[in-house]
């Protein structure tokens, strides 16, 4: 076509005028750029493009953005994407990458709001954001940390377990030799930081026991992993920021994961762990700083890890430390539902000064969301405790009025003494602090499947799907945010309730992926075998999942005429019935294409 007009700008002043604006800049007003751009301005980048459109014409603009290290890239670049064949393709393979990818599993519910989460963006939230960009609009950070990427990249089990793989031989050589391991670092640098973190260590194993249940790969607890070195923390240094080194040790996955399980194993005197400058919540940073204040939420954790592990260790022949391991899961077992039970739901913590936090005594924080909902999840709650303890929270952190959410605590901290940490730092009802902490309460969703509570576990999912906080001109005023993408957090406190914070960069999207597919809908793979668990609610008549296994499809269908929250009575493949409905159909990869049918 004829040569393009084009005018620029670097400077920020001439695009926007004196007193102007961003929502009507004097550029609009002018005929054209004047090409400066230079090192004296307030930098900006404005390019001015004009088209001549015959009636009834039509054009295709297409704009490059890009960021290079020289010239000679630059023009590599613009040979590459200069014509609009090679931006297309481009754009063709970037459409066949996601695709390919969050076509893996598409589910068909009765919720469309509940299909658009699960079939496009909560994958492609996390792998965008958490994996790849490591970066967001509230919190440019760029770094790994230690617990955070483990725990994403469960979510990429049945579509991509080599993500996992890849990932957690990634943590495993960001451990020190001694066990503990960098809370977070900067792949560029090498720098990380060195804490008294009790938990991040233990995610290692919780990762590897998933993805090693999932994908039957026994292999990689051979898989050799060097450790970092540097002097221990002193008695007084809570955190290092430092550039380790590679240590000339190595070990197996295995051995890593021993490691952490063996520098966790450290108790305080009610027999519970100890909580370290923080568990799973960063902000609790004082409630065991002094070395003495222990965690019931950890307990939990702890208790599930050496669960998940004890079978692997018998796979390895290690059968000492099976048997010991056990022997600590019995003892744990016994402090948790002794001095983790507050009469009505699970306590936290207690903290250095033995005093407890999340109880009835307490007028902040009186219960806490992820020590009620691991109770469940670890299986190590009594039956008729865990019940109760629910049943608390669902009376006490769910609220179903308008802009309803689930708060990680109640009431906030504010005046409490000793101070919890940096917890208490945030205003009332906003993130950690008593908000809606999206991250943990999803865990409540896994404990009520656990309990086969479908209607429950389906009507905390609809209140966390942020599909649901923007159906009308109202919500959408009150939430602020994206619709399409999980919020780290929802204010809980007026003048702000309802409103939704962090968004995108939040462990929160791969966790709502693993609730609504694995718990509510039921899908979990072990090996080769898919077993089909579902725990929904009644009212749903029936849903469908088409799920790649290899090149082969699967196309499953769940039936529910009795209008049941769990349980399989009838399963089918390929039109022959299966006598052994709990156990599940083998997966086979013979590019054909299968159908299952599930009744409940």
């Amino acid at each position: 076509g004829p040569e393009i007009d084009r005018s620029w700008t670097g400077d920020r002043a001439e695009f926007i005028g004196r007193n102007g604006s961003l929502s009507f800049p004097a550029a609009l007003k002018r005929k054209r750029l004047s090409n400066t751009t230079g090192a004296q301005y307030n930098p900006c980048g404005a390019m001015q493009v004009k088209v001549y459109l015959p009636p009834q014409g039509e054009r295709t603009i297409n704009i490059l953005v890009g960021a290079a290290s020289s010239k000679e890239q630059v023009r590599e670049y613009m040979r590459k994407y200069g014509r609009s064949t090679g931006v297309e393709a481009a754009y063709k393979n970037v459409r066949k990458y996601w695709s390919d990818l969050l076509g893996r599993v598409q589910v068909t519910t009765p919720d469309r709001g509940f299909d658009l989460l699960l079939n496009k963006w909560l994958l492609y939230q996390t792998v965008t954001c958490r994996l790849w960009a490591r970066s967001a609009f509230y919190q440019s950070g760029g770094a790994y940390g230690y617990r955070d990427q483990l725990q994403d990249v469960l979510a990429l089990l049945h579509a991509r377990p080599g993500f996992a793989r890849k990932q957690i031989l990634l943590h495993a050589a960001h451990q020190y030799s001694e066990g503990d391991v960098q809370h977070w670092w900067h792949e560029e640098t090498g720098y990380g930081i060195r804490t008294r973190f009790s938990d991040d260590l233990l995610w290692l194993p919780y990762a590897a026991c998933r993805y090693v249940k999932h994908t039957g790969d026994q292999r990689i607890w051979k898989h050799r992993v060097p450790f970092l070195e540097s002097p221990p923390l002193e008695e007084q240094e809570l955190e290092r920021y430092e550039q380790a080194e590679v240590s000339m040790e190595t070990g197996t996955l295995y051995e890593h994961c021993v490691r952490a399980i063996e520098r966790a194993l450290r108790f305080g005197e009610h027999g519970l762990p100890l909580m370290g400058t923080g568990d799973w919540n960063d902000g609790m940073s004082e409630i065991g700083a002094g070395g003495a204040g222990e965690s019931v939420w950890l307990g939990w954790f702890l208790y599930h890890v050496l669960q998940e592990f004890i079978p692997f260790a018998v796979k390895q022949k290690d059968m000492d430390r099976a048997e010991r391991y056990t022997a600590i899961c019995n003892e744990l077992n016994i402090a948790l539902n002794e001095h983790g039970w507050d009469g009505q739901w699970y306590r936290r913590a207690y903290n250095d000064q033995g005093d407890p936090i999340g109880s009835i005594t307490n007028a902040e924080c009186q219960i806490d969301c992820i020590a009620q909902a691991w109770g469940v999840i670890s299986g190590a709650a009594e039956l008729d405790k865990a019940i109760l303890a629910m049943n608390s929270l669902d009376n006490k952190l769910v609220r179903r009025e308008e802009g309803a959410l689930i708060c990680l605590l109640t009431p906030p901290f504010n005046k409490t003494e000793p101070s919890p940490g940096y917890i208490q730092a945030y205003p009332q009802g906003i993130r950690e602090n008593g908000g809606q902490y999206t991250h943990g309460t999803i865990w409540a969703v896994v404990a009520w499947a656990k309990l086969g509570q479908g209607n429950k576990a389906y009507d905390l999912f609809r209140i966390l799907n942020p599909i649901n906080q923007t159906r009308t001109y109202n919500e959408v005023q009150r939430y602020k945010v994206e619709p399409y993408v999980m919020a780290a957090d929802v204010y809980s406190v007026p003048p702000h309730a309802g409103r939704g914070g962090w968004t995108w960069y939040t462990g929160s999207a791969g966790w709502m992926y693993q609730a609504g597919l694995e718990w509510i809908l039921g899908l979990r793979r072990e090996g080769a075998r898919l077993y089909l668990r579902p725990c929904i609610p009644e009212d749903w008549p029936e849903f469908t999942v088409r799920y790649w296994y290899g090149q082969t499809r699967y196309e499953i269908k769940v039936e529910n005429p009795e209008r049941k929250q769990t349980g399989g009575t009838y399963l089918e493949l390929d039109g022959e019935r299966l006598e052994d409905v709990e156990a599940g159909i083998l997966l086979v990869n013979d590019g054909e294409e299968h159908q299952v049918l599930l009744i409940l």
